[in-house]
């Protein structure tokens, strides 16, 4: 007799299951407890932890100087980067603002879009549009954590003539809002990448389209962000006379896995285990918490550490008072079901559609010559359709990133073209040292060549 998921686990792997799923019912369980202490409690823990990182328990958990060499001259400027409660709050620190505007998708999310806004003189209808969209497990404020103002692309892109707009996928920390449905109810959570695709993306463009009266505009994603990228210009024919190009920084289109071999077999075997982990619904609910009570230095080390288990990332060269600021914004709320659906792709080596027939009662897999004639294909996007320009812009040290596989999928042209950055990993490509330098004349450049400069 088969018995669902028992048969796609090796038994040497079933440790490890269980040990990982006691260890999350664990942390849910000091969460909760974590919860209930008064704050007296939580500062003294601080305290015991400046001893322990920085010799120098004087200095408050909120000074930066307490842990860091102080790379910046204005400490105060680095806390308040750190604490900021929102996007606008992040650019009224480096001399801008920031609209908020909301569009509702057809199938009844509400999504919130921010649009720059500085002391320019200027009008917006004279500006050719450009729109960022952040990766897996981000929100829009991930383009602008960056201490200098001139090393945030989207304040760069500003200040050359572009009218900037910001978007956020539908489940994250500006995107929690629907008709009918509530964030407590499953329904609310059962997206995947498709919905990012058919629904997300091109509702924010006509909206930004409309609201600004240009005819086209040019999309930057980063990571997930350029994944939802070309899966909307695949399946929405239109959207390509809407979109005058692409930048792709760190492209995710087929990740090669994870690095851990353990984890990344468990979840090639199964995507499903995702859903015994953490539920139907949010996924790590609990780590914007953590991110707010943990010691910095800690908390630092604890993101540092599963980048190198999982991604072999080392994050060398993004200084550590940049991780301090960018990692306090770095995560926002999506379903679990947008990894399933990532671990999906991963595990067939295809860029494809979530695969709706995996459920608890999945079938064993089998070979090409047991397959029988009713056996369907999970349709791929259909990449080689994409008509505009696209830039691909990575980091060579990235290991999610198969560039020669990603070219094979893109449609062969003298317009798409890939740039690598030597000794550069995923989140370097935004928050590493020398973007200004290394990343962003690619932009800049593909900006001239596509759409005219506006300065």
């Amino acid at each position: 007799m088969y018995i669902p998921l028992f048969h796609r686990v090796d038994r040497s792997e079933w440790p490890m299951l269980l040990a990982s799923l006691v260890l999350i019912y664990i942390e849910t369980l000091i969460t909760f407890i974590t919860a209930l202490l008064p704050q007296k409690v939580l500062r003294l823990c601080d305290h015991v932890f400046a001893i322990v990182y920085s010799q120098n328990p004087v200095q408050s958990f909120y000074n930066l100087k307490s842990f860091t060499g102080v790379h910046h001259s204005d400490v105060e400027f680095l806390n308040q980067v750190k604490n900021a409660q929102d996007f606008q709050s992040l650019c009224l620190l480096h001399g801008y603002d920031a609209q908020n505007h909301t569009v509702k998708t057809k199938d009844g999310y509400i999504l919130t879009l921010h649009r720059i806004v500085g002391d320019d003189d200027r009008e917006f209808g004279s500006r050719p549009v450009v729109y960022l969209h952040h990766g897996l497990l981000m929100n829009s404020e991930i383009w602008v954590t960056m201490i200098n103002s001139d090393h945030n692309l989207p304040f760069v892109l500003y200040q050359l003539g572009y009218d900037v707009w910001l978007g956020n996928n539908r489940g994250n920390k500006y995107s929690k809002k629907h008709m009918w449905l509530k964030p407590k109810e499953t329904k609310f959570w059962d997206f995947s990448i498709d919905e990012f695709a058919i629904h997300d993306i091109p509702t924010a463009i006509d909206y930004i389209l409309d609201c600004t009266d240009q005819p086209d505009l040019t999309y930057i994603g980063f990571s997930q962000g350029t994944a939802q990228g070309f899966a909307s210009l695949s399946i929405h024919r239109e959207l390509n006379s809407k979109i005058n190009g692409m930048v792709a920084l760190s492209p995710a289109m087929t990740p090669k896995g994870l690095h851990h071999p353990v984890v990344d077999t468990l979840m090639k075997a199964s995507p499903i285990l995702m859903f015994l982990f953490f539920g139907r619904r949010v996924l790590l609910s609990s780590a914007t918490f953590w991110s707010s009570v943990i010691y910095p230095p800690l908390f630092i080390k604890v993101i540092d550490y599963c980048n190198i288990l999982l991604f072999n990332w080392y994050g060398n060269n993004i200084n550590f008072d940049q991780k301090v600021l960018s990692y306090s914004h770095l995560y926002s709320s999506t379903s679990v079901k947008t990894v399933v659906h990532w671990f999906q792709i991963i595990r067939n080596r295809s860029f494809q559609m979530y695969d709706d027939a995996i459920g608890w009662n999945i079938k064993p897999r089998r070979s090409a010559a047991t397959k029988r004639h009713n056996d369907y294909v999970v349709p791929t996007y259909p990449t080689r359709n994409i008509e505009v320009p696209i830039w691909l812009v990575y980091g060579k040290a990235d290991s999610l990133v198969d560039i020669e596989v990603m070219l094979e999928q893109l449609p062969a042209s003298e317009n798409i073209k890939a740039f690598g950055v030597e000794g550069y990993e995923h989140l370097e490509i935004i928050w590493g040292d020398g973007v200004e330098q290394l990343v962003f004349p690619h932009v800049l450049e593909f900006l001239k060549t596509f759409k005219g400069s506006s300065q």
